[in-house]
């Protein structure tokens, strides 16, 4: 009878010994993976970081070298007299670099707004045929100059959409920019507008340009994120046009559908819904952890 108990007592004893080892090597087991993940997950924003402020460099000293450059040259001009054409030219350069880095300073500015809840929009009855014909006119000279053609399908009677006219402008410019800067010479650009449900409107952006895999279309909808990332990229751009057209079409209580394929091209649809009141939460929601400081 003794030893039938100590027998018990001492497989208890084994069994509690057991299942206290197996939980302390499943704790530092799940410690470990979580040590592992947090350190990817910082080399990965390190990375990122590194690339942004590289790529960012290189975007706002491009445009203050030919300010600056340009800008000296003009200055010497009572040591050397210049032609009345070069002085145009020189002014005109001066003034593109400006508009370039104006717009690079204000997707920062767009970007950081949103992120801390303080970006508001101006609603009021919009006509989108409209502002998606002036953004095709506005971008047609560099398409042609890129061999790449724009066409456009424009449903007929479209219903008016609430939102800011200056906002959706901007939405519609960052993707068909996009568009045409990510096509090969000789490709097509299609821009479709069409009713959706419930007086709704729909626009889908059609390239046949390089495409992305689905990891880099997920880099490419986070602020600063290159889809055409590192020195060498072909693209110049803040990685911000894409998060900031998605945010603000959040903003007007609608969606951002991306599909693409490498080697095949991209599609692009927006989806707007009837006019309604929209929140600025859902905007914020769609781009926090990827901010500036972040």
């Amino acid at each position: 009878m003794f030893n039938t108990a100590f027998t018990k007592n001492s497989a208890n004893s084994l069994i509690n010994e057991y299942t206290s080892l197996l939980g302390e090597a499943s704790l530092r087991q799940r410690t470990r993976s979580a040590e592992q993940a947090a350190r990817i997950e910082t080399e990965l924003a390190n990375k990122v970081k590194s690339e942004f402020i590289s790529n960012m460099s290189h975007e706002l000293r491009t445009p203050l070298n030919t300010v600056l450059g340009f800008s000296k040259l003009l200055t010497d001009h009572d040591k050397r007299k210049l032609p009345d054409t070069e002085v145009v030219d020189y002014a005109t350069l001066i003034h593109d670099a400006a508009s370039h880095l104006l717009s690079v300073i204000n997707d920062i500015l767009d970007i950081s707004k949103i992120q801390s809840g303080r970006y508001s929009l101006d609603s009021s009855e919009v006509n989108l045929e409209e502002i998606i014909e002036a953004v095709i006119s506005q971008t047609r000279l560099s398409a042609a100059e890129a061999n790449i053609k724009v066409q456009s399908r424009i449903a007929l009677n479209l219903p008016v959409v609430k939102g800011d006219a200056k906002k959706l402008r901007q939405i519609f410019a960052n993707l068909i920019t996009n568009a045409i800067k990510f096509s090969k010479r000789g490709d097509t650009v299609t821009i479709s507008v069409a009713p959706s449900n419930e007086r709704g409107i729909t626009v889908v952006i059609r390239d046949t340009g390089i495409g992305m895999t689905s990891e880099v279309l997920d880099i490419a909808q986070t602020p600063f994120g290159q889809a055409d990332g590192g020195r060498d990229r072909m693209n110049e751009g803040t990685g911000l046009g894409l998060p900031i057209a998605k945010a603000l079409i959040e903003l007007h209580g609608g969606k951002l559908q991306i599909t693409s394929t490498k080697g095949e091209g991209t599609e692009a649809a927006v989806i707007l819904p009837p006019p309604h009141k929209v929140s600025l939460a859902r905007a914020r929601e769609s781009i926090s952890g990827h901010g500036i400081g972040s």
